[in-house]
């Protein structure tokens, strides 16, 4: 008695709390825990570059390779909202999948702490850890698009933003603490540390209101959005932009050979990485806010082009650091890379808005959620693909842990490469993101805002 006296005590406390106008009621806490934690899984990831560099001794080729197949459940998001909605557990959903989800991710970063000595078995934990960060995202934004669907014209939003500021967050607090947490312990430190956050997606798991669903209802509500997918597919509106984003996204990086570099040559410890992620983490924010403020008027093509062009000019500023030339000029490496890096990182961020919003924007009413996930494959599956070009390419150019002689280069062509989809801009639609055109000859039902699109956390090494 005691113990449900309380429960409703806890439950009518944070009823009376208000987020962005919406009560944060004991479900509403649970998601955007979901979402916290997602953000904060970020404390591991330097710590997985130097466990795979240093404990285990990979090669820069090698590293890219094995970041790119890390981020292969990202490529099959749609599989796992199937799964979720035609092959109930227990005659659920969607609970069960969070609360497997969090079982997995603990079991994959304990195992990474404790016995992973070899690299297959690391590249297993990883693509299991990152499976399970994936379900989770999946599982808990369909609970999202299903409890945006209640909410009133003047909320429209409110909870998608509400969900990506919780990850926002857990992102910005691990961004720094996970290189000094580095500097103090050990990698496999850090992994068990990580390993108590998936915990807490299978905990407030059991806070989600869901009831007991039909199984045969949901196999005809599955081959219904296959059927849906299908036809939106089918549409040039929609596949034209798809392919542009995938060719734009699919160029080769050159991320870890730079990462080795500034490592084994630069000296910079873990700690300072921490600072630079910090600082590119408020620049992504910056970069949000100038795309919100005075860009979403400007047509896609438009920002495309000029987003494309300037990044890769900027990107060559990395050349004076890879030649040491700004010792010359008298510019300190960190203070450069610092610099560089939020530089980047705000042209970087307002290259990508458009993404998400074109992507948003693309899906027809009845299937937004599925074929959103579908669009954010298909770019998370180029991604996939410009980590293993990279690591090709920097094996072609000989550039390995020790000799970088060749690393201008391999930056050099990793830029120009990013120009190569210009020529593709007419599959873009002419639209802006804050334009009420439709973009696909059907009727809105009501106005999508980049909101909805959240950014994708995939938990990779890079």
């Amino acid at each position: 008695m005691t113990a449900t006296a309380d429960s409703q005590g806890l439950k009518q406390f944070l009823e009376k709390r208000i987020l962005l106008g919406r009560p944060l009621t004991t479900e509403l806490t649970a998601i955007l825990l979901v979402y916290f934690v997602q953000g904060i899984l970020g404390l591991a990831r330097l710590a997985i570059s130097f466990f795979l560099k240093d404990d285990l001794g990979l090669s820069p080729t090698e590293v890219a390779a094995l970041t790119g197949i890390a981020s292969l459940p990202w490529t099959i998001k749609p599989l796992f909202g199937f799964l979720s909605d035609g092959l109930p557990i227990g005659g659920y959903r969607r609970r069960p999948y969070l609360i497997l989800s969090g079982l997995m991710g603990t079991a994959a970063w304990l195992t990474l702490a404790t016995v992973v000595h070899t690299a297959w078995l690391a590249t297993a934990m990883i693509l299991l850890s990152s499976l399970s960060v994936a379900i989770s995202d999946v599982i808990v934004d369909s609970l999202v698009v299903e409890r945006a669907r209640q909410e009133s014209q003047v909320e429209a939003g409110t909870l998608q933003s509400l969900c990506w500021g919780a990850s926002a967050i857990g992102g910005l607090l691990t961004a720094y603490l996970g290189g000094l947490l580095l500097e103090q312990t050990s990698t496999l430190v850090v992994f068990a540390i990580t390993a108590t956050f998936p915990l807490i997606v299978s905990v407030v798991a059991w806070l989600i209101a869901e009831e007991p669903v039909d199984k045969q209802s949901d196999r005809q509500t599955v081959w219904s959005q296959v059927k849906q997918l299908k036809a939106a597919f089918s549409q040039r509106a929609i596949w034209m932009p798809a392919l542009f984003l995938f060719l734009w996204q699919s160029t080769p990086s050159a991320d870890s050979a730079f990462f080795f570099f500034t490592t084994n040559d630069l000296g910079f410890q873990p700690e300072f990485l921490g600072r630079v992620r910090l600082v590119t983490s408020l620049a992504a924010l910056i970069g949000i806010a100038i795309f919100q403020r005075f860009l979403k008027a400007v047509p896609f093509r438009t920002i495309f082009a000029w987003s494309t062009v300037l990044a890769a000019i900027g990107g060559m500023t990395t050349l004076l650091l890879v030649t040491h030339t700004n010792r010359s000029l008298g510019i300190d490496d960190q203070w450069f890379s610092l610099g560089d890096s939020a530089i980047l990182t705000v042209m970087g961020q307002i290259a990508f808005m458009p993404v998400l919003v074109l992507s948003a924007r693309l899906c027809p009413a009845g299937v937004e959620a599925t074929l959103f996930a579908l669009l954010m494959s298909i770019v998370n599956l180029a991604g996939l693909l410009s980590h293993e070009l990279g690591a090709l390419l920097t094996h072609w150019l000989h550039v390995t842990e020790t000799d970088f002689d060749n690393l201008w280069l391999l930056v050099t062509i990793t830029n120009l490469t990013t120009l190569l989809p210009l020529p593709l801009l007419f599959l873009l639609p002419s639209a802006s993101a804050s334009s009420e055109e439709d973009l696909t000859g059907n009727t809105r039902e009501g106005p999508h805002t980049d909101d909805d699109a959240a950014p994708e956390p995939a938990l990779t090494s890079s």
